[in-house]
């Protein structure tokens, strides 16, 4: 029971990972910082969103839209975070 839960964690860790990427990439690309049209950052954005717009398109679907704001990444940080605060209260039922 212990190693699912670590790999749950495991994943969760990922996931968070991936969506502050997403979002520092993305103000770094509309600052003009970072260049679409250089390969490896293309490579990067895109495979980030393709990863990351099925779960974003879930939650823009309960949203309201705002002009200009994307909150969809910052509701998903606080699902995975609760999720991982769910685990951890719940794992520390069994021990």
């Amino acid at each position: 029971m212990l190693s699912l839960f670590q790999i749950l964690m495991l994943i969760l860790d990922i996931v968070w990972f991936f969506i502050i990427a997403h979002v520092i990439m993305s103000w770094l690309i509309n600052f003009q910082i970072l260049n679409l049209h250089q390969q490896f950052v293309a490579q990067i954005w895109y495979a980030l969103n393709r990863l990351l717009d099925p779960m974003y398109r879930q939650i823009r679907r309960f949203l309201p839209p705002i002009q200009g704001i994307d909150l969809a990444p910052l509701v998903a940080l606080v699902a995975v975070y609760a999720l991982r605060i769910i685990l951890m209260n719940n794992i520390q039922m069994f021990y």
